[in-house]
């Protein structure tokens, strides 16, 4: 078994389902598993992708016991040489898996890697590469420095800014949502500490990686989509709150006393700054895609029988379309030629959502490569071939939508 893939899942079947979709395009050339973990959904989500997806285990808690402990289950399961701990509300390329197994066998020093992640809208996550946390580093994120200046590898430590996105480089800490690192190394760390029940995870194993002399990797030339909240139903205070605490269990884990003082002193008061900033800037989000007009303009990317598949799932939203265009991918044309005509008829049209659909030609590394220019006042879905579901999340800090 090369590959063994474990999602930990807590009510997103319908993200879940596009995952599993790409997924199992990703591991067509590929010895693999997949490993699934719920954490006692809500959203009947066994129920409803086991039928769908029969090829992949499903391992249903009856609480959710946090990220940390249910991913330790999923490797405790595994059977592949190289485990990938992989977020639900994640859509992957089809050559995903071969080129990260690929730089695997040709980096005898690395111990984990993680690759560059986009939000449903397109825009890259600068969290895909990151540096260990520190009371300067927090600080500067909290208080919007790191988003002020996102190049900055002083101001924007936290985001390792200086790095540019679509590199390959070292770094210090890899995301959670990906993480491929090798069973043999996990089995010598004991997989991830427990003690984190959510978020700080990624960071504590990033941690102990390095310090067993290995590397930790960031490959900036492969891209996947991180619907970025949906697995943890970020809110506000609470959202806060939990990640500030964590990185408060890393800092005393690791760092000095008198650093953990200080961090924890800092985070109690930093914390009240960042949720009033959290609230506002998700204010503004949430108001800039208001439309005076219940009626919507749709631009469907895919062949005739995606159009089908997905007219049948718009008929369930209550929002009235006025009007639906199709465009199919054209192998003929250059990606500029295809792109181009996608922006005309975006602004000919006044398109207000597009819906991005998988299969019959239609590649997630098309889809993937078009994502990047699509201007971000349009909403954005994605569908996956014969799947049963639409879902969407434009920005990080919006909880996403689906349609099933």
């Amino acid at each position: 078994m090369q590959l063994s893939i474990v999602i930990v899942n807590y009510n997103v079947k319908y993200f879940l389902e596009q995952c599993l979709c790409s997924v199992r395009k990703a591991i067509e050339k590929i010895d693999a598993e997949i490993i699934v973990i719920d954490n006692a959904s809500s959203d009947d989500s066994i129920n409803y992708l086991q039928p769908l997806f029969p090829e992949t285990q499903f391992i249903q808690n009856k609480k959710n016991i946090g990220f940390g402990k249910a991913s330790n289950q999923g490797f405790y399961l595994a059977k592949g040489e190289f485990v990938l701990f992989l977020n639900p509300d994640t859509i992957v390329s089809e050559n995903c898996f071969e080129e990260c197994i690929s730089f695997f066998k040709q980096h005898k020093d690395c111990g984990a890697l993680g690759v560059r992640m986009m939000d449903g809208g397109g825009k890259f996550l600068a969290e895909s590469k990151r540096s260990f946390p520190s009371p300067v580093t927090s600080f500067f994120k909290l208080i919007g420095l790191a988003a002020l200046f996102p190049n900055s590898g002083f101001f924007n430590k936290y985001a390792s800014g200086n790095l540019r996105e679509n590199e390959l480089h070292e770094i210090e800490v890899l995301a959670g949502a990906f993480i491929m690192t090798t069973k043999k190394l996990l089995t010598q760390l004991n997989g991830f500490d427990e003690s984190f029940f959510m978020y700080g995870e990624d960071i504590d194993l990033s941690y102990r990686i390095r310090q067993l002399g290995y590397k930790n990797y960031y490959l900036g030339t492969i891209t996947i989509l991180h619907f970025k909240g949906e697995s943890s139903r970020r809110a506000g205070l609470n959202y806060v709150k939990m990640f500030y605490a964590a990185m408060n269990v890393f800092v005393k884990k690791h760092y000095p006393k008198w650093q953990s003082i200080f961090f924890s002193f800092f985070i109690e008061w930093a914390i009240l700054i960042r949720a009033a900033l959290f609230f506002t800037e998700r204010f503004t989000k949430k108001n800039s895609f208001s439309s005076t007009s219940p009626l919507k303009k749709i631009l469907v990317i895919g062949s005739e029988v995606q159009y089908q598949q997905v007219l049948s799932l718009l008929n369930k939203r209550p929002k009235k379309i006025q009007s639906i265009e199709r465009i199919d991918f054209d192998k003929e044309s250059s990606s500029t030629t295809f792109i181009s005509s996608i922006h005309s008829l975006i602004e000919n049209k006044m398109i207000d959502e597009m819906i991005f659909c998988e299969g019959n030609g239609v590649t997630y590394n098309n889809i993937f490569y078009i994502l990047r220019s699509i201007k971000r006042n349009v909403r954005l879905w994605f569908h996956s071939f014969n799947s049963k579901s639409l879902v969407s999340s434009h920005a990080k800090n919006l909880l996403g939508k689906t349609i099933g």
